[in-house]
C-alpha cells in the first residue's frame, strides 16, 4: 500500500517542494524515515504515532516507511508531522489518495493530534503558487501568515481530526480571505525626533541619508545623543510596499522571530552586540540561517561602537553592503539570502570618547587615537556614504525652553517625497529604487555637475584624498540633497554639504 502527500521545505528563506512517500508492507513493525532527515525529522515517529491514535485511528502493524523526496537535500523542521501522518493514513485506506493529492500540509503535531504552529509558513504559502495544488492546509496559528501570499487558498486547522474531516468534505473549512490593501502602519509614538534637543546638523544629515537610503556614520563623545538619534531612524523612513513588507515578514517568519501573524509593517531596526560573530551577523552555519544583515532587509541595521566589533565581523559586511544580498556557499548548493537594509553605525571620536569635547578633556596620545580610528578599513568606511559629527550636547540647549523640535512625522514626509522623485527617475532600472544604488553609469546620468562643482569637488578629492568610491559617494549624497529641495541640477550648495559629510575622512 503506497501514498503520496505535498509539502514544503525551507532552503534559505525561499520554500521548495517536497514529496512524502509512504509506503506499508508486510513484516515486522517498524516505522523509518529516510531521505536525510535531521533529528527533528527523525523524531516525528514518535509523534506521529501517539497523534494518530488519540484521533481514533489505528496505526499499522507492519513496516512503514516514509521517504521524503527529492533525497540528496536534507529535511529539517517539524513541519513535516501532518504530511506523514496523513500519508501514513492514506496508504492504509483512510483517506482517499484522490483528495489528498489535490493538497499541500503544513505542521507540527503534539502527542494528542492539535496541530502546532512552525516557522516560515508565508514562505510555504508563497511557494505553493507555483505548484499545481488546490490549497494548503497550515496550522491555524499560521493562517493569517501565509495567507498574505495570496496566492493559493489557505485553510486553517487545529487538529488532525479536523483535517481528515475537511479531506472528507471540503465545505467544513472556508478558506481565509485576506484583504490585498495592508493596514496603515502602526506608529510607534515613543521614538520620536521631538525628544532630540539640539544637534541640528546631524539631524539634518540623518534626513538626508533616510530620504536616499544612504549609510551613516555618527561620531561623536558619550552622551551626545548617538544611539538615542539612530533609534529613530526607522521612523522617518518611507513606508514599506506590500511586497516589501512581504519580504520582510518571510525573513522574520523563517527566523522563528515573527512575534505576530499579520504582516510586518513597521521597517525592521536590528542593533547586535558588538560580540556578534560575523556569522550572527550575515548568516550562515552548518545549517544556514538568516544573520542580522538579513533579518534588517528593508530596515535599519545599528552598529553601536563599531570600533568594538571584530575586525573579522566588519569586513564581512563589505559584500552585503555593495550587493544587498548575503551568498552562503555550501560543498551540496549555494543559499542566497537577501540583505537590503540601511546601515547606521555610531562610534567615539577616540578611546576615551572625549576628544570632540565632551565632561572632561581627552587623554588619548595620537597613536592611540590612530590606532582607534584604523580599527575601520578604509573599504568599510567608503561604503558608509555619510559621516556625522555629533558634538557633545551643551548644558544650554539641555535646558532651552524653546519649542519642540521638528517631529519624524514632518521628516518622514519630506523623506517620502524624495523616495517618489528617486522611483520615478529609476522606474526603468529593476534593482535600482533609491540614489544611494546608483551604479557608476547610472552616477554619470543623474549626477552632472557643471564646471564649478566639478572644479569643487576635485579640490576636496585633492585636499582629502577621497577614494574612487568616495567620490561616487559624494555625487550620489549631492543628487538626494537636490532632490529634497526639488532640483533636477546639483549645485555648488549641494555638493559643499555632501563633502561636508566626510567626517572620518578630515579627522584621519
Amino acid at each position: 500500500m503506497f501514498s503520496k502527500v505535498f509539502s514544503f521545505g525551507i532552503a534559505g528563506v525561499d520554500a521548495y517542494p517536497i514529496t512524502i512517500e509512504a509506503d506499508i508492507a508486510p513484516g515486522l513493525p517498524s516505522f523509518n524515515i529516510v531521505g536525510l532527515p535531521d533529528n527533528a525529522v527523525k523524531e516525528s515517529r514518535d509523534r506521529v504515532r501517539p497523534a494518530i491514535k488519540n484521533s481514533g485511528y489505528p496505526f499499522p502493524a507492519c513496516r512503514v516507511t516514509i521517504n521524503l523526496s527529492p533525497a540528496d537535500t536534507k529535511k529539517q523542521g517539524p513541519a513535516f508531522d501532518l504530511a506523514i501522518a496523513l500519508s501514513i493514513l492514506a496508504a492504509d485506506g483512510h483517506i482517499g489518495m484522490e483528495l489528498i493529492s489535490r493538497y499541500a500540509f503544513l505542521g507540527e503535531l503534539s502527542l494528542d493530534g492539535t496541530i502546532l504552529p512552525v516557522n516560515g509558513a508565508l514562505a510555504f504559502a508563497m511557494a505553493a503558487d507555483t505548484q499545481a495544488c488546490r490549497g494548503i492546509l497550515v496550522p491555524a496559528a499560521n493562517a493569517q501568515e501565509a495567507a498574505l501570499a495570496q496566492s493559493v487558498p489557505v485553510y486553517p486547522v487545529k487538529h488532525l481530526k479536523e483535517v481528515l474531516h475537511f479531506l472528507n468534505d471540503p465545505s467544513s473549512i472556508l478558506p481565509l480571505e485576506i484583504g490585498t490593501n495592508p493596514p496603515a502602519p502602526r506608529r510607534l509614538a515613543c521614538l520620536d525626533f521631538c525628544d532630540v534637543k539640539g544637534q541640528a546638523h546631524v539631524r539634518r544629515g540623518l534626513e538626508v541619508a533616510a530620504a536616499g537610503g544612504h549609510n551613516v556614520l555618527l561620531i561623536g563623545p558619550p552622551g551626545s545623543g548617538k544611539t538615542m538619534m539612530a533609534k529613530r531612524m526607522a521612523g522617518i523612513l518611507p513606508d514599506m510596499s506590500f511586497q516589501e513588507a512581504l519580504e520582510a515578514t518571510k525573513i522574520h517568519s523563517v527566523a522563528g522571530i515573527l512575534n505576530f501573524t499579520g504582516i510586518k509593517h513597521e521597517r525592521p531596526f536590528r542593533c547586535p552586540h558588538h560580540t556578534a560573530s560575523d556569522i550572527a551577523l550575515v548568516g550562515g552555519g552548518s545549517s544556514p540561517r538568516p544573520g542580522e544583515v538579513s533579518l534588517a532587509h528593508n530596515g535599519v541595521l545599528f552598529l553601536d561602537e563599531l570600533p568594538e566589533f571584530s575586525r573579522h565581523a566588519l569586513e564581512v559586511l563589505r559584500q552585503p553592503l555593495e550587493d544587498h544580498c548575503v551568498t552562503i556557499a555550501r560543498a551540496s548548493r549555494s543559499l542566497k539570502f537577501p540583505a537590503k537594509f540601511m546601515l547606521v553605525a555610531s562610534m567615539n571620536p577616540c578611546p576615551c570618547g572625549f576628544r570632540m569635547g565632551g565632561k572632561k578633556p581627552c587623554s588619548c596620545s595620537p597613536i592611540q587615537v590612530e590606532r582607534y580610528l584604523n580599527k575601520i578599513s578604509g573599504p568599510l568606511l567608503d561604503r558608509i556614504d555619510i559621516h556625522l559629527e555629533a558634538p557633545a550636547l551643551k548644558t544650554a540647549d539641555m535646558f532651552a525652553c524653546a519649542s519642540p523640535a521638528e517631529p519624524s512625522a514632518a521628516i518622514k514626509k519630506r523623506a517620502t517625497q524624495s523616495r517618489a522623485i528617486q522611483r520615478r527617475r529609476f522606474e526603468d532600472q529593476d534593482n535600482v529604487h533609491a540614489n544611494a544604488q546608483m551604479s557608476a553609469a547610472l552616477i554619470k546620468t543623474h549626477c552632472f555637475l557643471d564646471e564649478e562643482c566639478s572644479g569643487l569637488l576635485k579640490q576636496a578629492m585633492d585636499t582629502l584624498g577621497f577614494s574612487a568610491r568616495g567620490h561616487d559617494k559624494i555625487l550620489k549624497v549631492a543628487r538626494t540633497i537636490a532632490d529634497l529641495e526639488n532640483r533636477d541640477d546639483i549645485t555648488p550648495i549641494h555638493l559643499a554639504e555632501a563633502i561636508g559629510y566626510r567626517t572620518l575622512d578630515r579627522m584621519k
